[in-house]
C-alpha cells in the first residue's frame, strides 16, 4: 500500500493531499519532484506507480517479490537501490532482515520497504525539518535512506557482541557444557548479516564518488561517511566470524580435553580395582590346597595387602594428575 505521497519543491513539502496521478504531474515541472513511499505492495497495488513513471519490469519484479540481495543497477535515467534492513531479536538470539528497494530518477524517488527493520517516516520527518537538505533532491533522500539503513545496523550488532562474549566466557569457563550448536547458530547469523551488508560497500564508493546524474555533487560527498560506517560495520562482522571460528576450535579442544580426562580418571579406577577384583578372584577359587588358607593372619593381612596397593596406586594416579 501507498504510506505517503508527496511533492516538494525548494525544499518545502507541498500542502495538502495529492493522488498518484497528481503528483506524477506535478513533479514534471522544473524544480520540483515527488517521493512516494510503498509498504509490502501487491502487483496490483505497484501497477499503476509502474505505468506512471515508466520502470523497469525487471526492477519491479524485483521490488514486488523482494528477497533480492543488496545492490545498485542503472537503468537509463533510473537508478535501483536494494538495501537489507536488520534488527535484532534477543529471546531467539537471530537478526531479522527485511528489505528497502529505492527507485531513483532526478525528479523522483519510489520507496518500497518489506519487513519490521528501518522504517522511512522518521526519515521523512527529519528531512522534512531540514529544508536546505531536502532542496538537493531526490539524492539527499536516498542518501538519508542509505544513512538510517546503516545507523540501523549497530543495534543488531551490539546484541551479536552480547552473545559472542557470552559464548566466550562459557566455552572457557569450569563449567562442562557444550555450546557448539549456539556457537554454529551465532557463526550462521553473522554470515547472513554479512551478506546483507558486505554488497554495499562498492554502490556507495560508487555514490560516493559521483558516478551517477541522479545524485547532485554536493550530496555525493555524505555519501563517504555512510561508506566509513558500512565498512566498519563490515570488519566489525569478519571480526566477529573469526572469533566464533576460533571459539568453536577452542570448544571442540575443551571437549577432547574433557573427554581425556574422564577416559584416564575411568583407565585410574578401573586399574585401583582391579587388585582387589584379581586377589579376590584367586582365593575365591574352591581349591583345598591353597597358600595362607590355614593360615590365622592370612584374611588380615590380604585385606591389608589389597588395601595397601589401593592406596599406592592411587597416590601414584593423583600425583601423574589422572584423578
Amino acid at each position: 500500500m501507498i504510506v505517503d505521497c508527496a511533492v516538494y519543491e525548494q525544499g518545502r513539502r507541498r500542502d495538502g493531499a495529492l493522488e498518484l496521478h497528481d503528483a506524477y504531474e506535478a513533479c514534471r515541472r522544473e524544480g520540483a519532484w515527488t517521493w512516494i513511499g510503498l509498504y509490502e505492495p501487491t502487483e496490483e497495488e505497484f501497477d499503476s506507480i509502474r505505468r506512471e513513471f515508466d520502470l523497469h519490469e525487471l526492477a519491479v519484479e524485483d521490488a514486488i517479490k523482494a528477497h533480492q540481495r543488496p545492490k545498485l543497477e542503472a537503468y537509463d535515467d533510473m537508478l535501483f537501490v536494494v538495501l537489507k534492513t536488520a534488527r535484532y531479536i534477543d529471546p531467539s538470539e537471530v537478526v531479522e532482515f527485511g528489505e528497502i528497494l529505492v527507485f531513483l530518477g532526478e525528479d523522483y524517488i519510489i520507496t518500497v520497504r518489506h519487513g519490521e527493520g528501518s522504517g522511512l517516516h522518521e526519515v521523512r520527518e527529519r528531512l522534512e525539518r531540514d529544508p536546505e537538505q531536502l532542496a538537493r533532491g531526490p539524492g539527499a533522500v536516498l542518501h538519508a535512506i542509505m544513512d538510517r539503513v546503516v545507523d540501523d545496523y549497530a543495534p543488531a550488532l551490539r546484541g551479536l557482541e552480547v552473545d559472542v562474549d557470552q559464548i566466550e566466557e562459557e566455552v572457557f569457563s569450569s563449567q562442562r557444557t557444550n555450546p557448539a550448536e549456539r556457537i554454529y547458530h551465532l557463526k550462521r547469523e553473522v554470515i547472513e548479516f554479512i551478506r546483507a551488508t558486505a554488497p554495499l560497500i562498492h554502490p556507495l564508493d560508487r555514490l560516493a564518488g559521483g558516478h551517477y546524474a541522479q545524485v547532485q555533487p554536493e550530496v555525493t560527498t555524505y555519501f563517504r561517511d555512510v561508506n566509513d560506517h558500512i565498512l566498519r560495520v563490515h570488519e566489525t562482522l569478519e571480526g566477529m566470524r573469526d572469533l566464533l571460528t576460533s571459539v568453536l576450535d577452542a570448544n571442540l579442544a575443551q571437549v577432547g580435553v574433557r573427554q581425556n580426562e574422564d577416559v584416564r580418571k575411568i583407565s585410574a579406577w578401573v586399574a585401583i580395582l582391579a587388585v582387589p577384583t584379581a586377589v579376590a578372584g584367586i582365593y575365591g577359587m574352591n581349591f583345598e590346597h591353597m597358600p595362607e588358607l590355614t593360615w590365622t593372619w592370612g584374611y588380615p593381612a590380604a585385606l591389608v595387602f589389597m588395601a595397601s596397593v589401593c592406596s599406592i596406586l592411587y597416590w601414584r594416579f593423583k600425583r601423574a594428575g589422572w584423578l
